[in-house]
């Protein structure tokens, strides 16, 4: 609105503590100085009606003094850099409308104008605490247990890695880490936007500031307090909001070019109605100061930062890291998605799809021994034919001697009987072969669904085949439909075989499916895709992925099981590994372009209708003074809008998903 929100949102970098200080106290410092002003303006006012007139110029000049004193300070500061900005003119007006006489319209002017400039600031605190509240999330102290079993509370910043920290039920976990011990629910709400409680157990990521649920936990530190996931959030917000989006940097260009053809314009509207004998000198210096109080654009400088602001906050409240608001307004430009398939449609994590038993055998017998021989494997195939065992409740018999074959599987002693999983190669020998060949064909089956098929054999006796697949993320096909019905085409990129990516997609309701693709393949496509729509994402959560993310025009990162480079390269990041916030991103993207849409055009507007009408003296100086600063606070609260704005794309009842 007054040049100022450029140089605010630069102070946020400062980090969590100074931005919670800014907005503690200029928010109400703001609203001081027009709180005496009005009341120096009013107390003239009431003199002038009194016809107490030095009392009345004594309290014209006060508010002149405190209402206009940061807006002359600033103007002059613009004005020694070469720069004329719309706090200069709205000086220049108040002086001007002192020279006729109209003292009570100056001091309105300037009381309205740090009013207005007051009110500005606390709506864009508003939209910053939204997401600068986080920083007070992670607890002041940690409860740390020693080598020696004692626990003791030290200040979080003091917590080390690898520290084993103590968490009660009911408190916020004080660090990021991995629980070492217990189980409990974890309400992640705050820093990732997911809706309900997260079960988690030994082994699971907590963050810092999370809520920890009715069970106690023992996590094992893994980043200091100043680079905990909230720490980073915070930094990377703050980051975001100082850097211009594009419709900022358009408004800035066109108001360095404007602001001096409404002072050129003024110029003449005080010389030309006189000197052509149309208008008298002070009548026409009057409508000349009313023209430049309307044609001063303050509407517009604010009518972007105020909506951008808004929808960064917004964002990050529903589970989306948005790292600028140029990036803010790139996703709301887009009409086409890349994304990858491993970490991203899919868990990235493989699970027993199937299990397929030979003539005469049952599943649970089939199961009992393939994990039986697996649990001597660390591979992430074993441990998911293990976990399914498990939670099948099967009990599983002793092994011994077990043995790892490179690229073929495992072997070992099953309850004293040599058994084995893995693809034909590992049963080459004469005791096996026959039981190897008739587990082939249940193999090939498996295969065809386009899992990864192991054959199971004990002792010389053909057991079956189980199959294994990276199965797709719960609400993967309700996300890519939401895509489809924003307009979104969706391409599948991976380096997975053709045969296992075509029936992800199959299954999800991807229709274009590129595979087998190195790092530099997916870039290709990717600009390929930008070629043909303009304006598109790319959604990856590897390392092999950060490559084709820089290309895209919006690259997006899986922000919770994504790797550092994928964050580091990506320009938004879904906290929760949820891709119904993907939907829920560029829905957001395009509100937020509507809003500034909106905005702009309601703010220029106004000036379009105030000039003609204060030049020909329609509109009096005063009402010219309450419709122009009128306006920059409506625009304000408009863009406001979007901290409330619905997310029809939450899934309920998603809690359970680490």
């Amino acid at each position: 609105m007054h040049g100022r929100v450029d140089e605010e949102s630069a102070t946020d970098t400062a980090g969590p503590r100074e931005v919670r200080r800014a907005v503690r106290l200029g928010a109400y410092a703001e609203l001081v100085w027009p709180a005496v002003a009005g009341a120096a303006l009013l107390g003239g006012f009431l003199a002038a009606r009194a016809e107490l007139e030095p009392l009345a110029l004594g309290l014209y000049a006060a508010a002149y003094l405190v209402g206009g004193w940061e807006a002359t300070r600033d103007g002059i500061r613009q004005l020694l850099k070469g720069r004329l900005d719309i706090d200069f003119l709205m000086v220049v007006a108040a002086i001007g409308a002192a020279l006729v006489g109209e003292f009570a319209e100056g001091a309105l002017l300037l009381f309205l104008f740090s009013l207005g400039h007051g009110l500005e600031s606390l709506a864009l605190d508003r939209a910053r605490s939204a997401v600068s509240a986080l920083a007070g999330l992670a607890p002041k102290r940690a409860r740390v247990r020693g080598a020696d079993g004692v626990e003791r509370e030290v200040p979080a910043e003091e917590v080390a890695i690898g520290d084993l920290v103590v968490v009660w039920p009911g408190e916020r976990i004080p660090a990021d880490g991995a629980i070492a011990e217990g189980r409990s629910a974890i309400d992640e709400s705050p820093i990732t936007g997911e809706s309900m409680p997260v079960d988690k157990e030994q082994g699971a990521s907590v963050f810092a500031g999370s809520l920890n649920g009715d069970g106690a936990l023992v996590v094992r530190v893994t980043s200091l307090a100043s680079d905990t996931l909230v720490a980073r959030m915070v930094r990377l917000v703050a980051e975001a909001q100082a850097t211009k989006s594009l419709a900022e940097r358009a408004a800035e260009r066109f108001t360095r070019v404007y602001v001096p053809c409404v002072l050129a314009a003024t110029v003449l509207a005080v010389f030309v109605p006189p000197l052509a004998g149309w208008l008298p000198w002070d009548e026409a210096f009057r409508r000349a100061m009313s023209m430049l109080i309307g044609a001063s654009p303050c509407a517009l400088a604010i009518s972007t930062p105020a909506a951008v602001l808004a929808g960064l906050a917004r964002a990050a409240r529903g589970g989306v890291l948005v790292k600028g608001g140029m990036h803010l307004e790139a996703l709301g430009t887009l009409r086409a998605v890349a994304m990858d398939k491993t970490g991203t449609i899919t868990r990235g994590k493989p699970v027993l799809a199937k299990a397929l038993p030979a003539a005469g055998v049952s599943e649970e017998e089939l199961l009992r021994v393939a994990a039986a021989v697996e649990s001597a494997s660390s591979h992430p195939i074993a441990r998911a034919v293990v976990d399914a065992a498990i939670a099948r409740g099967l009990s599983l018999p002793v092994v011994g001697n077990a043995v790892a074959v490179r690229g073929k599987g495992v072997e070992a002693d099953v309850d004293g009987v040599r058994a084995g999983v893995g693809r034909a190669s590992l049963f080459a020998s004469d005791a096996t072969r026959a039981a190897g060949d008739a587990c082939e064909p249940l193999r090939a089956q498996l295969e065809a669904e386009a899992m990864t098929a192991m054959s199971v054999v004990r002792g010389g006796r053909a057991l079956g085949a189980i199959g294994v697949r990276d199965t797709p993320r719960p609400e993967a096909a309700e996300a890519i439909a939401a895509l489809a019905r924003l307009g979104c085409e969706v391409t599948m990129l991976t380096g997975d075989n053709a045969a296992t990516a075509t029936a992800v997609a199959r299954e999800v309701g991807v229709g274009t499916v590129r595979a087998g693709l190195l790092p530099q393949q997916k870039i290709d496509e990717v600009q390929a895709l930008v070629a043909r729509h303009g304006f598109v994402a790319m959604v990856g959560d590897g390392i092999n992925d950060a490559p084709a993310l820089a290309a895209a025009t919006v690259g997006i990162a899986m922000g919770h099981g994504g790797t550092d480079v994928a964050l580091e390269a990506a320009d938004v990041a879904l906290m929760a590994d949820d891709l119904t916030r993907l939907p829920f991103a560029i829905d957001l993207g395009r509100a937020t372009r509507a809003m500034i849409r909106q905005n702009v055009i309601f703010s220029m507007g106004v000036v379009a209708i105030l000039i003609p009408l204060t030049l020909f003296g329609a509109v009096p100086l005063s009402i010219a003074v309450i419709c122009h600063e009128g306006s920059t606070v409506l625009v304000a609260l408009h863009g406001l809008r979007l901290l409330s704005r619905r997310d029809p794309y939450r899934r309920h009842g998603s809690g359970g998903r680490g």
